[in-house]
């Protein structure tokens, strides 16, 4: 299986071998590029033929009894309508800026999704990659939480303020050492976005006023541009937007043919780059303060626009647009009308229909028109491992144990710093406990009351999380290494996902919460529906990756919607678990994680050999006496029974299954798999984390998870664009 070998990748930079004046390449599933240019006029008119058939279905849809007939008699100012103040109320104030605010959007996030698309040459890419969502998320919570912003002037305002900061703050970091390379622009976006958005945890913990409020803006809705002051507020930066995407459209064209050749057309990469940057930051940040952050939704325009008209750059940026806005007003007009006399969230309604779309285009025999390419692994099969010292061989009669010098030093080194990890732990926050006596309480020595106090309440909590963070660690490692790319984590699997929506579901039915094992049924269906929905894990596995995607969305916006039904104390109390937190967690769930790990561990230890040898190609791992097929299975099933026991103990915590194991590797080196030494570093960051969210502020808890978060980002930044990054 090539489980996430198609993540984020920088195609080649020199041209192909072909003159400027050489031919068009070809369209869709190696179709003439005359043809394809021919299909897509057809395709155009028949969407656009479908836009206005939603507008005019937007515009006949609402509040008031005010059907088609009085609508068009409105708009074409028959019988003297438009004195009316009550239709002129519904249909000119109402329907009319939010029909129109719908278009506009739509067609914004769909260029935006086209335009990211073919910068990084990668169509799995999505606007939310330039942290443009999480800056907005970040503003607003910031104006409530901060300033008590209340009216939807004022979100609009924080919201356009933080996605137009956290697109610049992107652009600089990719452009700092990179020339604003593709590469440099998805990582320095998911690392700002992933910082962003734990800063917006922290805020949103901390305030429960702040965190109603968010809940219901982060579903995204039309519904606060009822009214021509809004939509005029933010149409200059829309047209802005639009009008920067087409003048990058031309260079665009020519980058995709390499960056040597596109500098002979007279065109310069680094400034096509950041002009595309430009146009999709003004352009997703508008319609994030217009309709809140609708996410996927770029995603999915380009996959419609590439399935019709092929990598064309113009046709493609065209048609994303009409397909952006005709799923955002259909998704519209439906949130209206299913949940009479409320409204459905506008993300919930994108993602069902986007979705199954999705899905249906991946798994269609013409899916060579989406053009994907399966990136090269991150660590070359022919490489040579710098020498080292030899390994220490250990014999006892007719019995030798191999233990690999520097593995082994690391992982001793990685316990040490666990059992003082555990000892700061059990003494952080305990008012006149010095650290001696609680280094003897937590062996069982000392005062009675101080061994009760440490061992009964603090190492329960501790324990859980040594094993959640061991797990996830352990899992990350095995992903990682099957996926030859150090970007893979069970969330690529949905597995995060899954295993969160299984836990609030079980919480909802049962009325109780804190099952652990619906975690793992969670991981375990999620994987399941996208091995059977994808029908393959083997040599197309990008389209284990798109269906992944789709899944996600949809159990993510499941998730925002429980939350956002329940009152606001169970509310807040469930989002602290779903951003990873141990408050509350103890010896009893830790038990089942423990009693996991026993019998996983010793199982990882022993694939991990022959998962080593799968570092090289197939055909020599085969000659090398290991079925490809059954290892990557094996590995795969433990790595989804680890995360889904993490998950059922302390929510999705995010970043330890990527941070772990590229942490055990650069102390290991890369001769062995990290087995041991990932685990043991997961456990030790969970720990760490657990701790600082307990004692940065005064009287106050970060979950773990947003601790791990807000620090994932810049350790992502440091790690994979750095000096010694290398290859993702």
């Amino acid at each position: 299986m090539t489980l996430s070998q198609v993540g984020v990748h920088e195609a080649p930079r020199t041209g192909p071998r072909s003159s400027p004046a050489s031919p068009e390449p070809s369209g869709p599933a190696g179709a003439p590029a005359g043809e394809g240019h021919r299909r897509t006029w057809p395709v155009a008119a028949g969407v656009l033929a479908a836009l206005l058939a939603l507008a005019a279905l937007s515009l006949s849809v609402g509040a008031g009894e005010v059907g088609p007939g009085r609508v068009l008699a409105y708009l074409l100012d028959r019988d003297g309508a438009r004195a009316d103040g009550r239709l002129a109320l519904v249909v000119g104030d109402l329907r009319l800026p939010r029909t129109l605010a719908a278009l506009l959007v739509g067609a914004a996030l769909g260029v935006a999704g086209a335009q990211l698309q073919s910068v990084t040459r990668n169509p799995l890419a999505e606007t939310g990659l330039l942290g443009v969502n999480a800056g907005a998320s970040l503003g607003v919570v910031l104006g409530i939480a901060v300033l008590g912003v209340q009216s939807s002037y004022g979100y609009l305002a924080f919201a356009f303020g933080g996605a137009l900061v956290s697109g610049v703050l992107v652009l600089l970091i990719a452009g700092a050492r990179g020339g604003g390379s593709p590469m440099r622009l998805v990582l320095g976006g998911s690392a700002v976005g992933a910082t962003f958005g734990g800063l917006t945890g922290v805020l949103i913990v901390n305030s429960p006023e702040a965190y109603d409020r968010y809940r219901v803006w982060v579903l995204g809705s039309l519904a606060g541009t009822e009214g021509w002051s809004t939509l005029g507020r933010i149409a200059p930066v829309l047209g802005l937007g639009f009008a920067v995407a087409a003048l990058a459209t031309r260079p665009l064209t020519a980058l995709a043919l390499g960056d040597d050749l596109a500098r002979g057309l007279g065109h310069r990469p680094g400034a096509t780059r950041a002009a595309v940057a430009l146009a999709v930051t003004l352009l997703t940040a508008s319609a994030v303060a217009l309709a809140g952050p609708v996410s996927f939704l770029g995603l999915l325009a380009g996959f419609l626009a590439r399935a019709a008209a092929g990598p064309r750059v113009g046709q493609l940026t065209m048609l994303a647009g009409l397909f952006g806005a005709a799923v955002l007003t259909g998704a519209d007009v439906l949130a209206r009308v299913v949940a009479r006399p409320f409204e459905a969230p506008v993300s919930v309604v994108v993602a069902l229909i986007g979705a199954p779309a999705l899905i249906g285009i991946v798994r269609s025999r013409r899916t060579a028109a989406l053009a994907v390419t399966e990136t090269a692994t991150s660590s070359p099969p022919g490489r040579e491992l710098p020498p080292g010292k030899p390994d220490l061989v250990l014999r006892r009669g007719a019995w030798s144990l191999l233990l690999p010098r520097r593995a082994l030093l690391a992982a001793l080194g990685l316990g040490a710093a666990l059992l003082a990890a555990v000892v700061v732990s059990a003494h952080a926050g305990q008012g006149g406990l010095g650290l001696g006596r609680t280094f003897q309480a937590v062996f069982g020595y000392g005062d009675r009351l101080d061994v009760l106090l440490v061992q009964r309440f603090r190492l329960g909590r501790i324990v859980a999380g040594l094993a959640a963070g061991a797990a996830l660690g352990l899992a990350g490692c095995l992903t990682q290494t099957l996926a030859r790319n150090r970007l893979a984590t069970p969330e690529l699997l949905g597995v995060n996902d899954g295993a969160t929506a299984a836990v609030l579901v079980s919480a909802t039915v049962s009325g109780t919460f804190g099952a652990w094992w619906a975690g793992p049924l969670g991981a375990l269906a999620a994987v399941l529906a996208v091995t059977l929905v994808s029908g393959e894990l083997g040599a197309r596995g990008y389209r284990v990756l798109v269906v992944s995607l789709a899944m996600s969305a949809l159990a993510s916006a499941v998730v925002q919607v429980a939350l956002a039904r329940r009152s606001l104390n169970s509310a807040g109390s469930l989002y602290v678990w779903t951003s990873g937190s141990l408050n509350g967690r103890d010896y009893d769930v830790a038990a089942p994680v423990l009693a996991g790990l026993a019998v996983l561990v010793p199982v990882a230890l022993a694939v991990a050999r022959r998962l080593a040898v799968l570092r090289f190609d197939d055909d020599v791992a085969a000659s090398l006496g290991v079925e490809p097929g059954r290892v990557r299975l094996v590995c795969l099933l433990l790595a989804v029974a680890l995360a889904g026991l993490a998950v059922g103990v302390c929510g999705p915590v995010g970043f330890v299954a990527l941070v772990a194991p590229v942490l055990a590797g650069r102390l290991a080196g890369p001769a062995r798999v990290p087995v041991v030494g990932s685990a043991l570093a997961g456990a030790l960051l969970v720990v760490l984390a657990d701790t600082l969210g307990r004692v940065l502020i005064g009287g106050v808890e970060i979950p773990v998870g947003i601790v791990t978060t807000v620090l994932g980002g810049p350790f992502l930044l440091w790690v994979l664009l750095g000096r010694r990054g290398g290859a993702v």
